[in-house]
């Protein structure tokens, strides 16, 4: 009689044993299911993030998505957008590059694409020395050619109104600029949000999407006695080169701004776009970016 007792508890045990296995199996095979369907939630350590689905426009991630802050030289992707979309736009026209250009600079110890006066530089390039080394003389040499007036200051004024005009036809109620390059007056502002849609919009030129995602570049650019030289610019953009599929966008940083980067890359087809706004340092908003990207192609 034992000896059967002995014989059913142990096949009792087996089968206890083989359900219990086939449970712990079953639900490791959905908790993975669900972990690939809704991978965690980054942390990052800029104040504002945002990151959306750039064909469909699907909001990814949010973090004070709609909080205004200061946005650094990331304003220069509106400064390219507006001169792109200039009527009959010449991309090949020259700018002879004037003293008041490399006076800002100076005065404003400003990142610079090192222009000199008297060369004359085209739209095309001055683009370039815009968006790579984010230069803030190029800034000003573009905001003087695409304003409208009889003075310098007038056609500054005029063409920064045409930047708020555009961020306006773009519905966007939490932007503000006062400057063509972020280098404002307290009220250039944007969100992680807003600044997104800009990039967005921007990235529909062709133009600016080769320019965005040049790491680097050479231009032969005519002298004031009519000979060339070149002009060499590196993209302040870590994520080219340093993270697969990346096309741009720009960096920025400020004393209020901190380290701002707005970004983009393509995978398969699928291009996601977001922004990071007063991160803690240029290492941080690089990480804070990959991040995001990251978590925006699981998604």
């Amino acid at each position: 009689m034992n000896i059967g007792l002995k014989g059913i508890n142990r096949a009792t045990v087996a089968a206890t044993v083989a359900l219990t296995a086939g449970a712990v199996l079953a639900g490791g095979a959905l908790a993975s299911t669900a972990h690939a369907a809704a991978p965690p939630t980054p942390t990052i350590t800029a104040k504002g993030g945002f990151v959306m689905n750039d064909g469909t426009a699907k909001a990814l991630y949010a973090k004070a998505a709609d909080t205004r802050r200061s946005t650094g030289s990331t304003t220069k992707i509106m400064t390219a957008k507006v001169v792109l979309a200039q009527k009959n736009l010449n991309l090949d026209s020259k700018v002879t590059i004037q003293k008041a250009y490399s006076d800002y600079i100076v005065k404003n110890t400003a990142s610079s694409a090192r222009l000199i006066v008297g060369d004359k530089v085209t739209v095309r390039q001055l683009l370039y020395g815009l968006m790579l080394p984010s230069g803030c003389d190029a800034a000003y040499a573009l905001a003087d050619k695409f304003g409208s007036g009889t003075t310098r200051a007038a056609r500054v004024k005029s063409f920064i109104g045409k930047m708020n005009a555009s961020a306006k036809s773009l519905g966007l109620k939490n932007t503000h600029f006062d400057s063509f390059d972020g280098i404002g007056s307290g009220s250039n502002y944007s969100t992680p949000r807003d600044l997104t849609k800009i990039a967005s919009s921007a990235m529909k030129s062709s133009t600016f999407r080769a320019i965005v995602k040049t790491k680097s570049t050479k231009q032969k650019v005519t002298t004031k006695s009519g000979g060339y030289r070149y002009m060499s610019w590196t993209n302040t953009n870590p994520l080219l080169g340093g993270y697969s599929g990346a096309i741009g966008v720009k960096t920025g940083s400020g004393p209020s701004a901190k380290y701002c980067l707005v970004f983009a890359a393509t995978r398969n087809g699928k291009t996601v776009i977001g922004t990071v706004l007063t991160s803690t340092s240029a290492t941080s908003r690089t990480t804070d970016a990959k991040k995001l990207l990251d978590y925006g192609f699981k998604k």
